[in-house]
């Protein structure tokens, strides 16, 4: 059975599963594995949310129209762009050298407690905590690397779903 060749819904409800089992197993190596995640980590894991979430309204809603999907095709190509841009970031703050200051500032929580809502964006994104250790690699690939390409492969499966030319169906 050929992935590609797919219903829309189907491709969005496997995008949707991918996305649940990639936070799945993030929570799996903080818990298991005392990993914890840095404040790039976690936006990296709200941009999988927010994926998962386009996806899984892809898939209930099922349009018919072709606008419809590429509308979802889109809109699962933007949420993917935003989460590849923070994992590129985080690759980015890894690779640097240690004696540059690769890292990315105080926890989330005392970032939260201290400053506004769009101050803490700004600041966990210009990197300056922990986010330069690499704890984890699979493949030689680090776990933002991972996310890189898995935020990459996702974007582009969606729009291809919602791009894609359906076989019109006569009665």
């Amino acid at each position: 059975m050929n992935p590609l060749r797919w219903s829309f819904r189907a491709q969005f409800l496997a995008g949707f599963l991918v996305c649940a089992g990639l936070l799945a197993f993030a929570i799996y190596t903080q818990i298991q594995m005392g990993l914890v995640p840095c404040p790039l980590c976690i936006y990296q894991r709200i941009a999988f949310a927010a994926l998962g979430v386009g996806f899984l309204l892809g898939a209930l809603h099922g349009p018919s129209s072709r606008a419809g999907r590429a509308a979802y095709g889109v809109l699962t190509l933007v949420l993917a762009g935003i989460g590849a841009g923070i994992a590129g970031r985080h690759v980015y703050v890894q690779l640097l050298p240690k004696d540059l200051g690769s890292s990315c500032g105080p926890p989330l929580s005392f970032l939260s407690e201290t400053m506004g809502p769009f101050e803490v964006f700004r600041t966990v994104l210009t990197g300056t905590g922990d986010c330069g250790n690499i704890d984890w690699t699979f493949l030689g690939l680090s776990m933002p690397m991972w996310s890189l390409v898995w935020f990459v492969v996702l974007g582009l499966g969606g729009l291809y779903a919602g791009l894609r030319a359906r076989k019109s169906r006569r009665l």
